[in-house]
Order: C-alpha cells, then sequence, then structure tokens
C-alpha cells in the first residue's frame, strides 16, 4: 500500500506514457536518396494504402520494433519480476 504522497503507477500509465512521448518531441528530418525496386515499393505503397513516405516510415519503424523485441527476447529467464498482475491489467473506465 503507497504511503502519503506516493503514487503507484500502473502498467498502462507508462506504456500511455510510452506512446505518445515521441509525438511531442520533434524531430530532425533527413533527406535520402535510394534505389528500391519498383515492383517491391509498389506493392508496400498499396499494401499499407499509404504514399511512399508514410510506407518507408512504417518500414523503418517495423524494423525498430522488430530490433527491440530481438533484443527483449534475449533477456528471457534472466530478468526477476515481481508484477501484481490485479494492478497490470487494470482498463481505465470510459
Amino acid at each position: 500500500m503507497p504511503g502519503e504522497g506516493e503514487r503507484r503507477c500502473s502498467l498502462s500509465d507508462d506504456m500511455n506514457y510510452d506512446m505518445y512521448a515521441g509525438m511531442t518531441q520533434k524531430r530532425e528530418i533527413r533527406r535520402v536518396t535510394a534505389n528500391l525496386p519498383a515492383d517491391l515499393l509498389e506493392e508496400a505503397c498499396h499494401v499499407s494504402g499509404a504514399g511512399v513516405t508514410e510506407t518507408l516510415k512504417q518500414g523503418l519503424s517495423l524494423i525498430k520494433r522488430g530490433a527491440a523485441l530481438t533484443k527483449a527476447s534475449r533477456l528471457r529467464g534472466r530478468l526477476k519480476l515481481d508484477v501484481d498482475l490485479r494492478v497490470s491489467r487494470e482498463r481505465p473506465r470510459r
């Protein structure tokens, strides 16, 4: 039980912070030139339903997420976590 002045954070609080943290930061934009297979780019744009820039941004984000997943999976069995499942499963009321 948290003492006076302490606040207990749930896992969902941390996820919400992480999800929105990158949206408020200004990012440096780099203009790049790349030679890409036309059919691959066309198919990717068709599948994503977005233009070239958005499709490439989605692809780069997937690569970044994949690397983070690989890094996290290497930690499997090496971390001792003390997680209160009831608290971590809390959902905010709508």
